[in-house]
C-alpha cells in the first residue's frame, strides 16, 4: 500500500500535476490573505516604537480602491462626509484595527484563513496589543475576522469583524453616515 501510494505521488510530481496543485492552492491561500496582510503590516509599523517611513491610514484613497471592495469603499466614502473630529477627515475617533485610541506595539500576529465559503472568506488574525499595560484589566489579546471577498478577479476586503460589542465595522460606518444625515 505505501508502496504503491509513494510511487503515485512520484508519478504525478513527475507529470507536474502535484506541483501544479500545490502551487495552485498555496497561491490561492495566499491571494486571500493579501489584503490582510498589507493592513497588519500597516497596523504594525503604525504602532511600532520605532515605525519606518510615516504611516500611512489603513482608508486612504488608493487602497480603497485597490484592496477593499466597492461596496466597502461606497460606505467608508459615505461615512467621511461625517468626520470625527472637525478638523479631521476619518469618521472614526479610533483605530478600527486596535480597537482603541491607545495601544502596545503589537506583537504574535497570526493570520489564518479559513476555508472559503462560495465567494468569501474569514481570515482570521489575532495579535497582542496588551503586553506593555501594567494592568490590562479584562483586556485579552484582539481577534478580529476580515471578509474577503472576489471582485476583477482579485481578492478585497468587505468588512471587518471585531469582538464585543464593536461588531461589524462596515455596519458601524453605515450608521455613522446615517446618524449624521439626520
Amino acid at each position: 500500500m505505501k508502496r504503491t501510494l509513494v510511487f503515485t505521488l512520484l508519478a504525478m510530481a513527475g507529470s507536474g500535476a502535484l506541483a501544479t496543485t500545490l502551487a495552485a492552492t498555496a497561491a490561492q491561500a495566499a491571494d486571500v490573505t493579501a489584503p490582510v496582510k498589507e493592513i497588519m503590516t500597516e497596523a504594525q509599523n503604525g504602532w511600532s516604537e520605532n515605525p519606518v517611513g510615516e504611516p500611512r491610514d489603513y482608508f486612504d484613497e488608493e487602497r480603497l480602491k485597490r484592496i477593499y471592495s466597492q461596496d466597502f469603499a461606497r460606505v467608508y466614502t459615505d461615512a467621511t462626509r461625517f468626520p470625527a473630529f472637525e478638523d479631521g477627515d476619518s469618521p472614526l475617533d479610533y483605530d478600527p484595527i486596535v480597537s482603541g485610541q491607545d495601544s502596545c506595539s503589537l506583537k504574535d500576529v497570526k493570520i489564518v484563513p479559513a476555508a472559503p465559503e462560495g465567494a468569501r472568506a474569514d481570515v482570521a488574525v489575532t495579535f497582542d496589543n496588551i503586553s506593555c499595560l501594567e494592568d490590562p484589566g479584562e483586556r485579552k489579546p484582539a481577534e478580529l475576522h476580515f471578509i474577503v471577498v472576489e471582485e476583477n478577479g482579485k481578492p478585497v476586503i468587505d468588512d471587518i469583524l471585531r469582538g464585543g460589542e464593536q461588531g461589524s465595522l462596515k455596519a458601524e460606518l453605515v450608521a455613522i453616515a446615517a446618524q449624521g444625515a439626520q
